[in-house]
């Protein structure tokens, strides 16, 4: 992995000396079916003519390839030996004419990592799926390139496919005699080309607008997936969501989709969560959904959507220079994403899940020793990679909130219109964006830049309330604090709401103010002379990017009256709050789960109910202490299974504590009773037991050892799909057995026989909070094994396994200082991977402080 890298400086050197005319790609992907010959890896064909120019002749550069052979390399007409110019990732390319051509005739590896060409063989059917993905700079692994978002170029792509199959780029294609041509798209960075071919069930739709100007744009809409999955395929309100958003962009960009055909593919065994490909966006199966699921799983799939068509502008359209800036691409995308959704489709709360959820992983993010700024060093591919991140993604988009409060909705958006006009199918830097919003504002946007985009850490606001005499505000301030580690104080713009009881008992606002946050202690006036507040909540609707704390009394209000709370903004912010107070190791474990079980069964807002989900089970495995941990787990179960309860039949809160749950269940009652759902024995009125709960009742059975691997492949047998085999491998790696816990770790360490899905799945039923003790010798052994996986793996797997395998359930000050023993010994490992595990060391340290502010607590019961 490590010969793969390309450096910054690197990319510089090139950009100044090279520009690139255009692709010719040719790929032959019919060994993608049959039998292989040989032990090798599968590969397939891989032709590419690259048409360049070199301001510099005479010079030396190369190309980017990763592939097992290079059969022949020709430069300018003069055939070159491949053993003597390809090392296994670069072509090297010496005397350089001003106009140059470059034929490559390579062959290429399929994958089964998600990076590159993946092929993927269907289970059910034994059907050949492949599909492409490429970010950061995995197109190399598929056809040689200049492998670098400045360098953009048009493509053509031709490819040869078996008989029968369809095939999918990001240009309208059309078939003759076996072999698909695709029309040569727009100048484009590498990383976003995209094939996608097998015998997928593909079903289509069209676009039309008609501008105020009288033209007409039409778009042909396409979505896919595989044919397994074609009964569950809601195309219709995928279809839905993108005419909305196409509208929306439309109204607001002034720019019109530039890309001309509009696919959608969703594909298996999936890394990301989707890709921006222009014409041809690809998404995690997943999206699919094979079961009933609450609508916050329909928001979550509709936020994606609208996150990949915002990058057709933001990222396709214009694209940073270098991947120091990928926040121009991802921070506005994660943005917007949402802002469309609100904007545009039924789901009006959005900003709610923004808030309570993207805003989490931020915060999480921010104050991890590998923080960064928004607009981050990024010295390598490594760096890029791992710097897909919630700082990149959701703090990125939460201080684009911020920035939208600080400019003015109407000037942000202009600024978006001249931006994309002034750089369309160019590549940009920071100060091209704050240039365009400094016309359209009138602000300092190189202060505001400073602040937050070029400095890292989170803020936490306070509130401070004088009374008077008789009872009523005498003054309201603000408290702005920041770590040590990250001293920046940062203006905001908060809305500061302050909350009383009616009579009927519901806790509302019922006064706010607007307020400049600058400094260490920021004066908000306009509440003077109000009733005395029971609950003041800093940050009220969610303006800025900070961690809100309370004061003593708002504290109080909130552990006996969360529910109360008649807004759910409102609401979601208090719950993030105190989970972000438990993870500072300022409220208990046992505090945080007291007020989740007493308030989640009124939440009406479903996407923070599951997240409130999410959270207490974390409080109870992580930040517990280990003598009250048992007690915990069990006042959750008891508290999941009265809710499931108590819930409407039918109802989508019945659900979410149906999988909860099963999360949850330990007693020998609770898990009796979801082996009576399985089998039929019992029921609860609105349930319905489908295949995915089948499988989220079974994996509890299976941890605590009450189904074997033949009540596994019985229900492998009922699910015979490539769904169906990850939930059956996933089990099988979480039964509490030495042996099994042997294997799963030979299988993902030891081997590279599983593909990503597969290898993923092990990890996760690896590794079970009630299984601690048969985990515990494998801390060691993880240590000693870490590096060894960095350098033979991808970079994708490695990073899977380094982060999912690292020891977090062995809590105790042992395994810190096992992590801190590896840093000290490796001070020259590779940069990325030492990230990884100061990440699983800082969320250890954390853990351990939850849990010793937890025991320090008074004992509940």
């Amino acid at each position: 992995m490590p010969g793969e890298n390309l450096s910054r400086d690197e990319a510089r050197e090139r950009a100044a000396l090279l520009s690139v005319d255009g692709y010719d790609v040719s790929l032959d992907l019919r060994s993608a079916v049959g039998d292989q010959a040989g032990d090798g890896p599968r590969t397939f064909r891989s032709v590419t003519t690259i048409r360049f120019r070199c301001n510099e002749p005479g010079a030396t550069s190369f190309a980017d390839l990763i592939a097992p052979s290079v059969t022949a390399v020709s430069l300018n007409g003069r055939d070159l030996d491949p053993g003597a110019v390809f090392d296994g990732s670069r072509i090297a390319l010496e005397d350089l004419a001003a106009d140059n051509e470059l034929v490559v005739d390579a062959q290429c590896a399929y994958s089964r990592t998600g990076e590159g060409m993946h092929r993927f063989v269907d289970p059910e059917d034994g059907e050949v799926y492949l599909y492409t993905q490429y970010e950061p700079a995995d197109s190399r692994r598929v056809f040689a390139n200049f492998e670098q978002p400045d360098l953009k170029a048009p493509f053509r792509f031709e490819v040869r496919a078996p008989q029968g199959w369809v095939v999918w780029s990001n240009g309208s294609g059309s078939e003759s005699d076996g072999v698909w041509r695709f029309a040569e798209t727009k100048p484009i960075s590498t990383y976003i080309t995209c094939v996608v071919a097998g015998p997928y069930h593909y079903v289509t739709d069209s676009y039309e607008r008609v501008f105020e100007d009288g033209t007409r744009l039409e778009i042909p809409l396409g979505a896919l997936c595989r044919k397994g999955l074609a009964p569950h395929f809601d195309s219709d309100d995928v279809f839905l969501v993108t005419k909305q958003g196409l509208d929306f962009f439309h109204d607001h960009f002034d720019y019109p989709y530039p890309f001309g055909k509009y696919d959608q593919a969703f594909v298996p065994e999936y890394n990301l969560g989707a890709m921006e490909n222009p014409g041809l966006v690809t998404f995690r199966e997943e999206f699919i959904f094979r079961g009933k699921v609450t609508q916050a799983s329909y928001e979550g799939r509709a936020n994606v959507i609208l996150h990949e068509m915002a990058h057709m502008w933001f990222g396709d359209l214009v694209t940073m220079v270098w991947w120091d800036d990928l926040w121009l691409k991802e921070s506005f995308a994660d943005f917007m994403g949402t802002f469309a959704n609100v904007g545009a489709t039924r789901f009006k709360d959005a900003w709610i899940t923004f808030a309570n959820r993207r805003k989490a992983w931020a915060y999480r993010a921010d104050q991890l020793p590998s923080t960064h700024p928004i607009t981050a060093d990024i010295r390598d591919l490594q760096d890029a990679k791992l710097n897909f991140d919630g700082i990149t993604y959701a703090k990125g988009a939460s201080v684009l909130k911020q920035l939208v409060a600080y400019v003015g909705q109407d000037a942000f958006l202009e600024g978006a219109r001249r931006y994309f006009k002034r750089h369309a199918y160019g590549n940009t830097r920071l100060g091209d964006l704050l240039s365009v919003l400094e016309e359209t504002s009138g602000r300092d946007m190189g202060t505001w830049a400073r602040s937050w985009l070029q400095t890292a850490g989170v803020n936490s606001l306070t509130p401070q309330v004088l009374l008077s005499a008789e009872g009523r505000v005498d003054e309201l301030a603000v408290v702005q604090e920041a770590a040590e580690s990250h001293p920046e104080l940062r203006p905001h713009r908060v809305a500061v709401g302050l909350y009383r009881r009616t009579p009927e008992g519901a806790l509302e606002r019922y006064a706010r103010a607007e307020v400049d946050v600058d400094g260490p202690r920021t004066v908000v006036a306009q509440p003077a002379g109000a009733e005395a507040p029971e609950l003041v909540l800093v940050n009220d609707d969610d303006l800025t990017y900070c961690k809100t704390r309370f004061d003593a009394g708002s504290l109080e209000t909130l552990k006996s009256g969360l529910g109360d709370l008649t807004d759910p903004l409102a609401r979601a912010l208090c719950w993030s709050a105190l989970w972000n107070m438990t993870r500072d190791a300022l409220l208990p474990a046992r505090e945080f789960i007291d007020i989740a079980l007493r308030f989640a069964g009124r939440e009406s807002d479903i996407g923070v109910l599951q997240m409130l989900h999410a959270w207490a089970e974390s409080a109870v495995v992580h930040y517990a202490a280990p003598e009250w941990r048992e007690r915990g787990a069990g006042l959750l179960a008891e508290g999941a299974e009265r809710e499931l309860l108590a819930a409407e039949p039918g109802s989508e809160q019945q659900l979410a504590w149906a999988r909860f749950f099963a999360r949850t269940a330990e007693s020998p009652a609770g898990l009796d009773l979801l082996q009576g759902l399985l089998d039929g024995t019992a029921a609860i009125d609105g349930l319905t037991v489908d295949q995915e709960l089948r499988w989220a009742f079974l994996q509890p059975l299976t941890v605590w050892g009450l189904a074997d691997e033949k009540a596994l492949a019985a229900e492998l047998a009922r699910d015979d799909t490539a769904s169906g085999k990850r939930h059956q491998v996933r089990c099988l790696a979480a039964r509490p057995s030495e042996a099994v816990k042997a294997q799963a770790w030979a299988q993902v360490v030891e081997s590279d026989a599983l593909s990503n899905a597969l290898a993923e799945a092990t990890i996760s039923g690896f590794n079970q909070p009630s299984q601690r003790n048969l985990l515990e010798p494998y801390t060691e052994k993880y240590f000693a094994m870490i590096e060894r996986v960095w350098q033979d793996r991808s970079i994708q797997i490695a990073m899977n396994t380094v982060s999912g395998l690292f020891p977090s359930l062995q809590d105790s000050r042992t395994t810190l200082d096992a992590a801190d023993a590896w840093l000290a010994a490796h001070e020259d490992a590779a940069p990325a991977l030492r990230r990884l595990v100061l990440e699983g060391r800082d969320d250890l340290a954390r853990a351990l402080r939850g849990q010793e502010c937890d025991a320090q607590a008074v004992n509940h019961g």
